[in-house]
């Protein structure tokens, strides 16, 4: 039996891997990059993208999320020795136009049908978002875009789900939040949203603070959850 929420006024949703394929940048270098190789880089690439932001926070090391990732990539490819000429070059371009998945347009459009505004609330920089956004066409589905450089600081510091909080205007118990990534779910949860844990990659159940309300495999079940039917 699918969850439902109670009064949901905004669905704030993380941008990669959740609203974005992160492995279609990879996937867009396949003449250049076997299947094994795709895989190995998308997996790694992703890994220490996520460890570099962690690790500049605790630090106070704050940079941009391009900076950062760009060197997980350029940890990548050396771990892996793929040197093939352009292919840096080609994968950071390629992160800048990834592909939105399948079903995030039609979900947005019955959000936007039911009077419920979205918003995206990412580590990614405002010329990243923006690109993505764009590449994607969900300019007019989207109330909303913000980056973790408002308040310098990756996630899952409790100042970036505060940001969603004070530029949406409204509680953080009427706001459902979407993540693919585990740790943001929980971290969200422990903030006090509503949310809904997009399970795209079959993670595992996390120990820290916090408790998805739900858990899918896809945005497709998100309408019902939150009353957009």
């Amino acid at each position: 039996m699918t969850t439902k929420f109670g009064e949901v006024r905004a669905c704030v949703f993380d941008a990669y891997g959740t609203l974005f394929d992160i492995a279609s940048a990879t996937r867009g270098c396949r003449d250049l990059l076997g299947d094994d190789d795709i895989d190995k880089l998308t997996s790694l690439w992703r890994d220490k993208q996520l460890q570099y932001t962690w690790l500049r926070a605790i630090q106070d090391r704050h940079t941009d999320f391009w900076q950062v990732t760009g060197d997980a990539l350029d940890f990548a490819l050396d771990t892996l020795k793929l040197d093939q000429r352009g292919l840096r070059d080609r994968l950071m371009e390629l992160y800048l136009t990834l592909d939105a998945f399948s079903e995030v347009p039609d979900v947005l459009r019955r959000l936007k049908a039911a009077g419920i505004r979205t918003s995206i609330l990412s580590n990614g920089s405002p010329i990243m978002l923006t690109s993505a956004v764009n590449h994607a066409c969900l300019g007019d589905l989207i109330d909303c875009v913000l980056s973790v450089e408002e308040v310098g600081v990756y996630k899952p510091h409790p100042r970036v789900y505060q940001l969603a909080v004070d530029r949406l205007g409204i509680q953080a118990s009427q706001i459902s939040f979407q993540s693919s990534n585990a740790w943001d779910a929980y971290a969200a949860s422990s903030f006090g949203m509503k949310v809904v844990w997009c399970n795209r990659y079959q993670q595992r159940v996390e120990r820290l603070p916090g408790q998805p309300d739900c858990e899918i495999e896809s945005l497709v079940e998100l309408p019902e959850i939150v009353g957009a039917i």
